[in-house]
């Protein structure tokens, strides 16, 4: 789905009336950690000695344990596991910022103003409320024998949030009438539909669902057909409106997403009560799709939650580097139809950076009856009895024909030669190809053969590449530590990103006076004199990585402004941040989270104006040192090249002398 894109201003206006404490405090015990900052123990990592670190005036937080680092919007997106859009459109709603929409680069952007989207997520929280409500009504026996017959008791109805909608044909519509809602309004949110004779209740005598977006705001509903006299469909979804986009939601994920993160593994299952009957079994990280495929969108929310959307280098390995990081089951019924759904499935395998697998219940039977036949256990041992997707896939191919004969032999091999070719990961392929000879009862080489045929064939038909594997990218490493959105795109490498404990040796002190001299100008720039920031060298720093901070510094050109304080500190970040790229932009969030050693603002404009003069002294003391090799190496026989070089010489050393006071 098209988005439009938020319009820059407006982000800029939540990241300055967002209170990160506020934010951060709801997720993290704070206490003072020094001037300028606080500490607690990181939500993203198990730690027992708090390393993460926040900066309410420059608001940004970074973990020295993890690496994780950021802004407001970014510790919203990661806590909540939410897209950019969405951190921004949360804290927009929290701060009271009025936001406003662009259009996306292809000219489809169909996102609602957020004026528009407040109302319509109004209109559906006032409704499942009502929905919920109408649950315990006389009329709703129907619907509350429906659940009890499929183990569901009035807990995990309100678990779900489970509702009836009354036959009547202007039940809800009154309500949100009354609730002053136009019939406008009504329309596009969903709830309605329009008639000849004007607007009327599009679900009623139904079961009802709330279908929510990962935030937990209810953007739509499905609806389960429980009369007889009702000619619709058997289940009835919200068709597609300014909110609610069916390829880019899944049921229960705003119940699941906490688990999936943490456990890294999202069952996909087929619908409404699979989803309750699997969490209320045990199998907390329980999705479905909304009356569509498991497609490619969903692919990317998962991702997204799991942890690896933003993977573009290499496959990123488990803790103990042995395989791929989550895994992602399909449950699917053990029909002709529930197999295809499965290979379907397996064509968007290959854009995870997971495992993935496939359960099937022998007898057909979905978790919901599986549950209500066998018990609780009986769905959690359907999912713990996984198959890999590849061998699901293979054998479903090899299943169509008649092993028995050699025609037979061969055209599976033809089928299933592909599959096994299409496998993301190289170093899988020659494993399953050896499997496959097996279950044909073929030689192997000659099933080798066929695979490798079945690649090269597919690499010219145009196919996109397939990126190489970590084994055969030894140097290749992912960065999750980035901030903002950066240029990186799917299956482009990106380099490692740097770490002050990577590039600065704690014993070194000149790495530790160029550390905190480039903290205190990003942390606190309003206290330090501005000639002698100006004066500061282009190459002022030693350590490579630092001088590359500085670098970026220098073309953000606006330090001097924060000096002088025609430039807020925390907008001055921003824009050294903006211009960074994706392997220094980490490092200059850690700086700026940096411990400096002063207990006040006096000790730290103090610390400033002495870390400032001894970098300038040592940027100085390496200028003259370069200066008499150089005059060493030159032929006295030159004098005019002599003479100039023993002339810069004595500014420098004349430099060096003005910067040492008698206090020295």
């Amino acid at each position: 789905m098209a988005q439009g894109l938020i319009r820059r201003a407006d982000v800029e206006l939540v990241r300055e009336r967002s209170r990160l404490d506020e934010v951060v405090g709801e997720h993290v015990t704070l206490r003072t950690g020094g001037i300028g900052s606080m500490k607690g123990l990181c939500p993203f990592h198990d730690e027992k000695t708090p390393s993460f670190n926040i900066r309410p005036q420059l608001g940004h937080w970074h973990c020295f344990g993890c690496g994780e680092g950021g802004d407001v919007i970014s510790f919203v997106q990661k806590i909540n596991h939410l897209s950019f859009v969405e951190a921004v459109e949360v804290l927009a709603g929290r701060y009271g910022v009025q936001l406003h929409y662009e259009d996306s680069k292809d000219g489809k952007g169909d996102r609602p103003d957020f004026g528009t989207r407040r109302r319509l997520l109004d209109a559906h929280a006032i409704a499942e409320e009502y929905y919920r409500e109408q649950l315990d009504t006389p009329e709703a026996e129907v619907g509350r024998r429906f659940l009890a017959e499929r183990g569901f008791d009035r807990a995990a109805a309100e678990r779900f949030g489970v509702g009836f909608a009354p036959e009547g044909w202007d039940s809800i519509t009154g309500v949100l009438r009354k609730r002053g809602f136009t019939e406008d309004e009504l329309v596009a949110s969903g709830i309605v539909s329009q008639g000849q004779r004007g607007v009327y209740d599009r679900f009623r005598g139904r079961l009802i669902w709330p279908i929510r977006e990962i935030t937990g705001n209810t953007i739509g509903f499905g609806a389960r057909r429980l009369l007889e006299s009702d000619k619709g469909p058997k289940y009835l979804n919200t068709p597609e409106t300014a909110i609610y986009h069916k390829s880019n939601v899944l049921y229960g994920l705003d119940l699941a997403r906490k688990d999936i993160a943490t456990q890294k593994r999202v069952v996909v299952v087929e619908g409404y009560t699979d989803v309750m009957a699997a969490h209320l079994a045990g199998i907390p990280t329980a999705v479905a799709s909304c009356g569509t495929a498991f497609g490619a969108e969903h692919v990317k929310i998962v991702r997204r939650v799991m942890g690896d959307s933003n993977r573009s280098a290499g496959l990123r390995l488990n803790t103990d580097g042995r395989g791929l990081a989550g895994e992602v089951v399909f449950t699917f019924d053990g029909d002709a139809a529930g197999q295809k759904a499965a290979l379907r499935a397996f064509e968007e395998d290959q854009k995870f950076v997971a495992q993935t697998y496939v359960a099937v219940e022998p007898n057909g039977m979905d978790p919901c009856d599986l549950r209500l036949a066998q018990g609780d256990q009986a769905v959690v041992d359907l999912i713990e009895g996984r198959k890999p997707m590849f061998e699901f896939a293979i054998r479903s191919a090899i299943a169509q024909v008649d092993l028995d004969t050699v025609e037979g032999q061969v055209t599976a091999l033809r089928m299933a030669a592909p599959v096994v070719a299409s496998i993301r990961d190289r170093a899988m392929r020659p494993e399953y190809a050896r499997r496959l000879s097996g279950w044909l009862g073929m030689d192997e080489r000659t099933v080798l053969r066929a695979v490798h045929d079945a690649a090269r064939s597919e690499g010219r038909g145009g196919r996109h590449a397939e990126p190489a594997t970590l084994a055969e990218r030894p140097g290749t490493l992912e960065n999750g530590n980035g901030h903002g959105t950066g240029a990186g795109g799917e299956g482009q490498e990106t380099l490692p990103a740097a770490r002050l404990s990577d590039v600065v040796n704690p014993r070194d002190p000149v790495g530790q006076v160029e550390t905190q001299s480039l903290a205190v100008m990003l942390q606190a720039p309003q206290l330090l004199d501005t000639d002698t920031v100006g004066a500061l060298p282009d190459d002022a720093f030693h350590v490579p990585a630092l001088q590359g901070v500085w670098d970026v510094m220098l073309a953000a050109g606006t330090l001097l402004d924060a000096v002088i304080g025609t430039l807020h500190p925390a907008r001055y970040l921003e824009q050294v941040l903006e211009i960074s790229g994706e392997t220094v932009r980490p490092l200059i969030v850690e700086i700026a989270n940096f411990d400096l050693p002063a207990r006040d603002e006096a000790g730290l404009q103090k610390l400033g104006a002495s870390l400032l003069s001894r970098l300038s002294e040592l940027s100085i003391t390496r200028e003259y040192s370069v200066l008499k090799q150089r005059l060493q190496r030159t032929d006295p026989s030159d004098a005019e090249r002599y003479q100039e070089i023993l002339t810069r010489l004595a500014t420098v050393q004349e430099k060096r002398r003005a910067l040492r006071s008698p206090d020295d």
